[in-house]
Order: structure tokens, then sequence, then C-alpha cells
């Protein structure tokens, strides 16, 4: 729990830095397409920052291995998909791009994770 959490943070932290340094040291050294993949990435991971610290959340007030998993799996998708177009845009070696699917995956699997250990592990609405 700590530690996705701590991930968390960390990866909106970088996040948020490596959406400074695109839209300031970037911007005049990268084509538009390659600063919109730049921006594409901190995008993802700002996203999946938030998602891993509710997974984070939902493991602490649960217990429920699922989300445990499903906040491995967005880290995962945070290194892969985020960290494979920043590599890209840097380089401008297109092959990368062929790793950003996997992160890609990973995310839709968190995603459905978070989604099935909600409705198996949370309280419903009582009447």
């Amino acid at each position: 729990m700590r530690l996705l959490a701590t991930l968390a943070a960390l990866n909106l932290l970088v996040g948020i830095a490596c959406g400074a340094f695109g839209a300031h040291a970037l911007q005049a050294s990268l084509t538009p397409a390659l600063l919109a993949v730049w921006k594409t990435g901190v995008e993802y991971q700002l996203i999946h920052g938030l998602g891993l610290f509710a997974a984070a959340w939902l493991l602490a007030h649960t217990q429920a291995r699922i989300f445990l998993i499903a906040g491995w799996l967005m880290q995962a998708g945070i290194v892969l998909f985020s960290g494979s177009l920043y590599a890209l845009a840097l380089s401008g070696i297109g092959k990368l791009g062929m790793v950003t699917p996997l992160g890609g995956i990973a995310f839709l699997v968190a995603w459905t994770l978070v989604a099935i250990g909600a409705w198996q592990k949370l309280p419903g609405i009582r009447k």
C-alpha cells in the first residue's frame, strides 16, 4: 500500500516535471509531431499516476489483492507506455513505438481489475 502510494506520488511528480520540460525545453527542439508524442506520454503518466493512487487507496481500504495487481500493472503501463513515448520523442526512433501498445494493454488490464475489484469488494447501496 505504502509503496504503491509512494510510486503514485513520484509518477505524478515526474509527469508534471516532464510536462514542464516539454513545454519549455523541448518545444524549440522537437517537431510538432514529436512534441505531441511527448505530451501524450505526459498525459497518460498523469492519469495513471492518479489511477495508481486510487489502486493504493482501494488496497488500503479493502486488503483485496486485485488492487495490488492493478497498481503494479499501472506502474508497468506507465513505464512501457509513457517511457516508450518519451524515448521515441527524444530519439526519433520510430521502432520504440512498438513497446507503447504493451503499456496500453497493461493499462486496460489494470482498469479491468479495478472495475472487477470494486464490484466484488466494495459495499453496494443499501436501502
